[in-house]
């Protein structure tokens, strides 16, 4: 007859002596179960899991906030300011004598939609009354501030003074006027996209 221990004399060695066996007893019946492996390497395991949850965790905060903040932040609003103040300025200076280089400095500044009816307004409406009337503008960008950034697309808005001159009114005649500018990021360049004024 087999007598029973008592576990509350026994010892820590005693206890997996004991587990050892009836692993053992399991094996030897063919009922050894599942999660007796787990159970042994649950820290190496818990381990693991945790190192792969970490690495998801920043690998999601960099796609999904480390890199727009990137593309975003003050240095590139920096860089898309002067692409918007300095396509407005070739966009709405030309003379007369240097339309060709005038309206081709102003289309490396564009792209998109716009790009294509800048062509068109100014092969069929600019060239015609510079070349007739000896119309000149000179434009200059007074202010400008950032309305919507995105990583890949901006809205800046542009205060401008234009000064036009032409053979019809040599002194000239002045304006002032706000214009919505519309940015896209295209191969590492901001270039127009609209150009719409309030």
């Amino acid at each position: 007859m087999t007598v029973k221990p008592d576990t509350e004399e026994l010892d820590v060695f005693d206890l997996v002596e004991l587990e050892d066996a009836a692993d053992v007893a399991d094996i030897e019946t063919g009922k050894r179960r599942w999660w007796t492996p787990l159970l042994r390497h649950w820290f190496p395991l818990t381990l693991a899991l945790a190192l792969v949850l970490s690495a998801a965790l920043a690998g999601w905060l960099c796609f999904a906030q480390y890199r727009p903040d990137r593309a975003t932040d003050q240095p590139v609003q920096q860089t898309v300011l002067k692409a918007a103040t300095d396509g407005t300025v070739a966009l709405l200076s030309y003379k007369p004598d240097s339309l060709d280089h005038d309206f081709t400095t102003a289309k490396a500044h564009l792209t998109g939609d716009f790009l294509s009816y800048y062509n068109k307004f100014t092969q069929e409406i600019v060239t015609p009354a510079a070349k007739q009337k000896a119309v000149s503008t000179s434009a200059a960008v007074v202010r400008s501030a950032v309305m919507e950034m995105h990583p890949d697309s901006a809205v800046v808005m542009v205060f401008v003074n234009q000064a036009t001159t032409s053979n019809q009114n040599p002194d000239g005649s002045f304006a002032a006027s706000t214009v919505k500018v519309g940015l896209t990021e295209v191969d590492g360049s901001w270039l127009i996209s609209s150009f719409d004024p309030v």
